[in-house]
């Protein structure tokens, strides 16, 4: 079975209004949660999240994948970069304030620092002109400020076109999407192909993934999940999280 990688659950701060949507979706999938010996404590709603892994892996061997390869032929490398670079200083933004609400008060600072130099240097982030000073990205979200306050991420859920997540994340994504400058955009045709822009650019940088998890996963289903939610733990706790809160290391690896 071919493995296509999840689009990000940062993609859903690129859709305004979206969070309320899903958070409402994570509560009612709390009706199908399954049981039994083999189940995993982390993943109780599993049966319900395959169905939708799957369909999420056609929605991008029919949909995404074949977008994202017209645009790669048709825009240079430099574009893209420099696409990804706009993008990645919006969330910037973002970023900075959940910092501050975290008390990471170095990371807050080195963000400012980023999106100042990177916009009025870097003509609005086009370039990445922080980086190649050495001035270090931290990207936070609402989901990770949940975490840092103690908010359990509770079951792991897997969400339609987004994929990974958690209840937690799910619910944390209404302020994420509401705080996304892509969303402020007044015009509606220039805000729509921003947001579509967004989603195309970040599902490119993931090919690499999706070249791991062809290699790797015998299940992929069972190696994003443990990707992901370790994935979670680290960014949380800055790559150093207590061993009762580390998830388990993946272990669907092809023998």
């Amino acid at each position: 079975m071919k493995a296509a990688p999840f689009l990000p659950i940062s993609v859903a701060r690129s859709v305004p209004r979206l969070g309320r949507l899903l958070t409402l979706l994570a509560v009612l999938a709390l009706a199908g949660c399954a049981t039994g010996p083999n189940a995993d404590p982390r993943d109780p709603l599993e049966p319900l999240n395959r169905v939708t892994y799957q369909v999420n892996n056609v929605l991008d061997e029919g949909i995404v994948k074949p977008t994202v390869h017209v645009y790669r032929t048709v825009t240079p490398q430099l574009v893209r970069t420099g696409v990804r670079n706009f993008f990645n200083n919006l969330s910037d933004t973002w970023s900075l304030l959940n910092n501050l609400l975290q008390g990471k008060m170095g990371h807050a600072v080195d963000t400012f620092a980023r999106i100042n130099v990177n916009t009025l240097v870097g003509f609005g982030g086009i370039f990445n002109v922080a980086g190649d000073l050495g001035i270090e990205q931290h990207r936070e979200d609402f989901g990770q400020t949940m975490g840092v306050w103690g908010i359990p991420a509770g079951p792991y859920l897997v969400l339609p076109i987004l994929g990974p997540s958690s209840i937690r994340d799910t619910t944390a994504l209404v302020a994420d999407s509401l705080a996304n400058p892509t969303g402020q955009v007044p015009r509606v045709q220039y805000r729509n192909l921003m947001i579509l822009l967004s989603i195309i650019d970040k599902r490119e940088s993931l090919r690499g993934a999706e070249a791991m998890l062809d290699d790797l996963a015998f299940d992929p289903y069972s190696f994003t999940r443990d990707f992901y939610l370790q994935l979670r733990q680290n960014e949380i706790y800055d790559g150093n999280p207590p061993e009762e809160a580390e998830a388990p290391a993946p272990t669907s690896i092809k023998p």
